[in-house]
C-alpha cells in the first residue's frame, strides 16, 4: 500500500508526463490547410515545404514556417516622384503577388514584406523619372505594365510572382491642376460650340430639304391639277360639241318638215320679241320684202 505522500507524488508524475505528452503532440502534429505550406527546418537544415494535410514534426528538433499561397495585395502609400521634365507628382498604387515557391520565399529573403515595399518604392521613382508629366497622366496602363514587369524581375528570385499593379491616384502640382482645369473647361466649351453648330447646320439642312420636298409636292400637285383641269375641259368641250351637233341635227330635222309659210311666221315672231325690248333702233333684214311677198301670196292662195 502506498502512503498519501507517495500517492500524491505518483499523481504529480503522471500529470507531468501527460502535460509533456500534450505539449509534444501540440508541437508535433500540425494541420496544414490547402492554401498554406510549411517550410520545415530540422536542426537548421531545410527539408522543403510540406502539406497540405496532417504534418508530424519532431519538437525542439524541427521548426516550421507557414507560407500562404493565396494571392496577396499590398498598398504602397503616396510617394513623391520627379518626372522626366522635373515636375513633382504624388503617386500611390497597389500591387498583387502570389507565392509560387514557398521554400525560396523563406530562404532567399529575410523580410519579404519590407523588402518588397522598399523595392516597389524605388522602382516607382525610377519608372516615373523616365516619363514626361503628360505621359504619366495619360499613359497609366503603360506605367502599370512597366511597374509589374520591373517588380516581377526582382521578386522572381524570391519565388514570388507579381500578378498585377494598379495606380490608384496621381496628384500633379497645383499649377498643373489649374492648367488642366482650364484646358478641360476650354474643351467643354469647344465641344458645346461644335455641337451647337452641328445642330444648326442639321436643322438648316432639314428645313431646306423640307422646303424642297414641299416645292416638289406642290409642283406635282399643280401638275396633276392642270392635267385634271385639261381633261375636264376636254370632256366638257366634247360634251358641248356633241350637244351642239345633236341640237343642229334636231333643228335640221324639224326645219326639213316646215314649209316656207311656217318659217316666215316664226321670223315675224322673232321680230316681234325684238320690238318689245326698249330700243331706239329697228333692223329690217334684206329678206323682209321677199318674205312678205311669199307670205301674202300664201294668204291669197287660201
Amino acid at each position: 500500500m502506498l502512503g498519501n505522500g507517495e500517492f500524491f507524488t505518483l499523481l504529480c508524475l503522471i500529470g507531468g508526463i501527460v502535460v509533456v505528452l500534450l505539449i509534444f503532440l501540440a508541437n508535433a502534429i500540425k494541420v496544414v490547410p490547402e492554401y498554406q505550406r510549411l517550410v520545415v527546418f530540422r536542426l537548421g537544415r531545410s527539408l522543403g515545404d510540406k502539406g497540405p494535410g496532417l504534418i508530424i514534426l519532431i519538437p525542439v528538433i524541427d521548426r516550421a514556417v507557414r507560407v500562404d499561397l493565396r494571392e496577396q495585395v499590398r498598398e504602397i502609400p503616396q510617394q513623391t516622384s520627379i518626372t522626366k521634365d522635373n515636375a513633382p507628382i504624388s503617386i500611390d498604387f497597389i500591387w498583387y503577388y502570389k507565392v509560387l515557391s514557398p521554400t525560396d520565399s523563406v530562404l532567399q529573403v529575410g523580410n519579404f514584406e519590407l523588402a518588397a515595399q522598399g523595392m516597389a518604392t524605388t522602382t516607382l521613382r525610377s519608372v516615373i523619372g523616365g516619363i514626361l508629366l503628360d505621359d504619366v497622366l495619360s499613359e497609366r496602363e503603360t506605367i502599370n505594365n512597366i511597374l509589374r514587369t520591373r517588380l516581377d524581375e526582382v521578386t522572381g528570385r524570391w519565388g514570388v510572382k507579381v500578378t498585377n499593379v494598379e495606380i490608384r491616384e496621381i496628384i500633379p502640382p497645383r499649377d498643373v491642376q489649374d492648367a488642366m482645369n482650364r484646358q478641360m473647361s476650354a474643351e467643354r466649351i469647344r465641344r458645346a460650340v461644335v455641337t451647337e453648330s452641328n445642330g444648326t447646320r442639321e436643322a438648316a439642312i432639314n428645313v431646306a430639304d423640307g422646303e424642297r420636298q414641299s416645292e416638289v409636292l406642290r409642283a406635282e400637285g399643280e401638275k396633276q391639277a392642270n392635267i385634271l383641269r385639261a381633261e375636264g375641259e376636254k370632256q366638257a368641250q366634247l360634251l358641248r360639241a356633241e350637244g351642239y351637233t345633236a341640237a343642229l341635227e334636231k333643228i335640221n330635222g324639224v326645219a326639213s318638215t316646215l314649209d316656207q309659210r311656217s318659217i316666215t311666221i316664226q321670223y315675224f315672231e322673232t321680230l316681234k320679241s325684238m320690238a318689245e325690248k326698249p330700243s331706239t333702233k329697228y333692223i329690217f333684214p334684206m329678206e323682209f320684202t321677199s318674205m312678205m311677198g311669199s307670205f301674202i301670196k300664201g294668204q291669197s292662195e287660201k
